[in-house]
């Protein structure tokens, strides 16, 4: 039997969200072997929300993580049965832009689409980690009303 998946998780990397603490960042740390790193196969989300700056103009992408038919490795006891997204910034420090929760929807709503999951299923990290992932200033009623 494979994967599949019936809740999403919402984390933040609690980093800056800038050139230097990138999604490629994440993966790498991720997938370095231990001590330095956690030594995964792969970066543990099934997707990332990066702002990208090109030639001054700043948006925010969705981009890619695990393949979405594969266990994440981003929540302890859930992995088993969810996909999660995890939205590069520190939402403990600043609120996240309206632009990056639409944006981290479009793949959530497509998620919700693919794997037929409803809406009372998108759950903070911290609902299953003594974390406040995504950060005390992330809205999650916001977030699910943009899906």
């Amino acid at each position: 039997m494979g994967f599949t998946p019936t809740k999403i998780i919402v984390h933040h990397s609690l980093t800056k969200d800038s050139g230097t603490v990138s999604w490629g960042a994440i993966r790498r740390y991720h997938t370095t072997p231990k001590p330095q790193g956690m030594g995964m196969l792969d970066i543990g989300y099934h997707a990332g929300v990066e702002l990208v700056e090109t030639a001054g103009i700043k948006s925010y992408e969705i981009l890619m993580g695990r393949m979405w038919d594969v266990q994440g490795a981003h929540t302890i006891g859930q992995n088993f049965c969810s996909l999660g997204i995890c939205f590069v910034g520190n939402f403990d420090l600043a609120v996240p832009s309206g632009l990056a929760l639409m944006t981290g929807a479009k793949v959530i709503r497509l998620w919700m689409y693919l794997f037929k999951i409803r809406k009372d299923s998108i759950f903070p990290h911290r609902d299953f980690a003594a974390k406040t992932c995504p950060g005390n200033l992330f809205d999650m009623n916001e977030l699910k009303s943009l899906v």
